[in-house]
């Protein structure tokens, strides 16, 4: 796997998975809402850490920074 997403990318998808963790974890979310936004904020941790995105793949989009 190539990396495809730039650390403001990576930053973002992390913030809003922590984001979703504490709606959860402090009720403000529940149900179907919150599993699905829960699904979400796993796939954002993982492809955080991973630095690549499979749908930045198939639309052959790329944030990271070109080195020279």
């Amino acid at each position: 796997m190539k990396k495809n997403m730039g650390s403001t990318d990576k930053s973002i998808r992390i913030l809003v998975a922590v984001l979703v963790g504490v709606l959860y974890f402090t009720n403000l979310i529940s149900g179907t809402l919150a599993l699905v936004l829960g699904i979400l904020a796993v796939v954002f941790l993982l492809t955080s850490f991973l630095s690549f995105c499979s749908l930045y793949a198939i639309f052959n989009i790329n944030t990271c920074k070109i080195k020279r």
